[in-house]
């Protein structure tokens, strides 16, 4: 039995055997009450929680919280891989469009192709119009790069401006142990320094 839960802990993302057995430890010391409340909770979010209907983002109703909310840009929308995505540029406080996650890249070798993709309901989004900027914000390298490729190509009819966010060297990165393709990039993004120094 303590060998099937620390089984299943192992299995989500980032969990080896070794910390799955500390957390189960951990449930074991617990009092039923605990551990029934901690399980009630997986079984609610897991029952409770949908895919917005409009970008696909996590929702606990059919349209998420960002794209209901009038204050938001709607003529902007930011393409992203995944819902982590969506949170980790809606910490930054520095976007105030909308979003539509695709649910990962075209990457042929892992077989994932277009079709297994939200491309479609972003195609069709841009199609009834009002939608001015399309921002990509994908994983730089080759599988990102293809994909905003494909899109591209599937919303060229509907002449709307195509954007990716800047890439390049980290702030407080190396130079010498920067990729050739992030050091490319960083030379083809650049700035004046008046505009990257302050003063």
């Amino acid at each position: 039995m303590l060998e099937n839960a620390v089984n299943e802990f192992a299995r989500l993302p980032g969990i080896g055997k070794k910390t799955a057995l500390r957390l189960v430890l951990h449930l074991i010391k617990q009092s039923p009450e605990e551990v029934l409340q901690f399980s009630n909770a997986i079984n609610r979010m897991r029952k409770e929680l949908l895919f917005c209907t409009v970008c696909h983002n996590i929702s606990d109703s059919s349209v998420c919280n960002i794209c209901g909310n009038p204050s938001r840009k709607k003529e902007t929308i930011c393409v992203v891989e995944t819902i982590r995505d969506v949170i980790a540029l809606e910490s930054t406080q520095q976007y105030n469009g909308l979003y539509h996650v695709l649910g990962g890249i075209i990457s042929p070798l892992d077989g994932v192709g277009p079709d297994q993709l939200h491309i479609e309901t972003l195609v069709q989004r841009i199609q009834k119009g009002g939608v001015e900027e399309v921002i990509f914000a994908l994983s730089p390298n080759i599988q990102g790069d293809t994909t905003i490729y494909y899109i591209q190509k599937k919303i060229e009819p509907f002449s709307v401006k195509v954007t990716t966010i800047a890439r390049g060297i980290s702030f407080g990165g190396e130079l010498e142990y920067a990729d050739e393709l992030t050091l490319g990039r960083s030379l083809q993004n650049r700035m004046p320094v008046e505009k990257y120094v302050s003063h």
